[in-house]
């Protein structure tokens, strides 16, 4: 809000019902004062007219005393700069520090704090809202998920991504791979889950072979020598080759206990454990890490990604027919029935609670106070001074109505002890 919309909200702070009470208030007093006026014509007539001019004077006196009092509270009564007027406006500073003692002393101090909170189970309160089908879990479901698409729409996408990726590089760039890989691996060995990707290899390697089948021929018919090609032992030799190729591919795919697969389980073995332990290794995939991690191709194809989970995230958190919507609905409603069924978890929840507002009330309690004074000080004095008119004005209307009132009533009193001694 704007300090040009704030000023307005305080001009406008006073309510109707406290304009009512203050023309009211003056109609009493020039009521009073025509009364008196009127009574003090016919004083002879009768001995009653007497006690009516008596209230009429007293109570004149009472509501010009009451607004004085009242009016002093504020501003200088006819814009006289009379001294202890304008009270709240010239102290406005000092009031400022009394309230934020106050507040500090009776709300912010860690044993008031923890002395309000002990009866208060805010776990089952939460649970109950939460839990509740038609307002609790469902008006929070679909608050966060808008706050949530609203979040990603506003963040420019190109730096948000770079944060992200720089965020997720720090914490790889903190984690050596090698021996999580080598474990990893080990593991794998054990429960024999290698043996499928050993036979996808080889699969692989089949299918290759016989894709790049011409290739190995021209190459065998290069390296041959000339004796080989005039004979045509070249072609033969190639065949020769090519089958036998075959043979021990189809061979170690059909037979687990083949001496190259041996070979290859070997080797996966050995790379486990010069992961874990061989400084030399890990400190080559650690450099083959931070070199793809640092790649500007990796920059671009992590930017694609993000973008299109960015979109993804976007229309389920707005589709409240999606799995996200599904999913963070009844999480939490099963979040409140917990809360709201579960002593032991209520118990928890509660402590810390109470914990969390009494080391807040500990640590931010001075600053919190410090807050409020510096906001009542930043106030101008008619800002101050409308605001708290506003606030209580009404009943300070009826101060004068009341001492009107008062004042007309000891008057009559005054007037019949007078006449009574006389």
């Amino acid at each position: 809000m704007s300090g040009s919309d704030d000023l307005a909200l305080a001009s406008g702070a006073m309510p109707d019902r406290a304009r009512t009470m203050r023309r009211v208030a003056t109609g009493l007093l020039v009521l009073m004062a025509a009364v008196f006026l009127v009574s003090r014509q016919y004083l002879g007539m009768h001995p009653a007219v007497g006690y009516v001019m008596a209230f009429a004077e007293a109570a004149m006196v009472g509501a010009l005393a009451d607004w004085f009092a009242v009016t002093a509270l504020f501003r200088h009564p006819l814009g006289i700069p009379i001294p202890h007027t304008a009270i709240i406006p010239t102290n406005k500073d000092r009031i400022a520090d009394t309230m934020a003692g106050f507040l500090r002393a009776n709300f912010l101090t860690p044993q008031v704090v923890a002395r309000r909170m002990a009866g208060m189970n805010i776990a089952r309160g939460i649970g109950d809202y939460l839990a509740a089908p038609d307002h609790g879990g469902a008006g929070v479901r679909a608050g966060a998920a808008e706050l949530f698409a609203e979040v990603l729409e506003s963040l420019d996408p190109e730096r948000l991504g770079e944060q992200v990726r720089s965020g997720l590089k720090n914490q790889l760039d903190k984690l050596e791979v090698a021996p999580l890989l080598g474990n990893v691996l080990s593991t794998a060995i054990a429960d024999g889950k290698h043996l499928p990707l050993v036979d996808s290899t080889i699969r692989w390697a089949g299918l290759t072979l016989e894709a790049n089948e011409p290739m190995v021929r021209t190459m065998i018919h290069e390296r041959a020598n000339a004796l080989l090609r005039w004979t045509g032992l070249d072609e033969r030799l190639a065949n020769s080759v090519l089958d036998g190729l075959y043979r021990m591919l189809a061979e170690m795919l059909v037979n687990p206990d083949h001496p190259v697969r041996e070979k290859i389980e070997e080797g996966l073995e050995k790379l486990a454990h010069d992961l874990v332990h061989d400084p030399e290794m890990r400190a080559r995939v650690e450099g083959m890490k931070h070199e793809v991690l640092s790649s500007p191709a990796v920059g671009v194809w992590w930017q694609s990604v993000w973008e299109r989970m960015r979109r993804g995230l976007i229309d389920m958190a707005r589709n409240p027919d999606a799995a996200m919507g599904g999913q963070l609905g009844g999480a939490i409603s099963e979040l409140g029935q917990a809360l709201r069924d579960d002593p032991r978890l209520q118990i928890q929840i509660n402590r810390f609670a109470r914990r969390s507002a009494v080391g807040i009330a500990n640590r931010y309690g001075d600053q919190l106070v410090r807050l409020v004074s510096e906001t009542v000080k930043r106030w101008d004095a008619t800002t101050i001074t409308q605001r708290v008119e506003g606030a209580v004005g009404r009943d300070l209307q009826f101060i004068r109505i009341n001492g009107t009132l008062v004042g007309g009533l000891v008057g009559v009193a005054i007037h019949a002890l007078d006449a009574l001694l006389s």
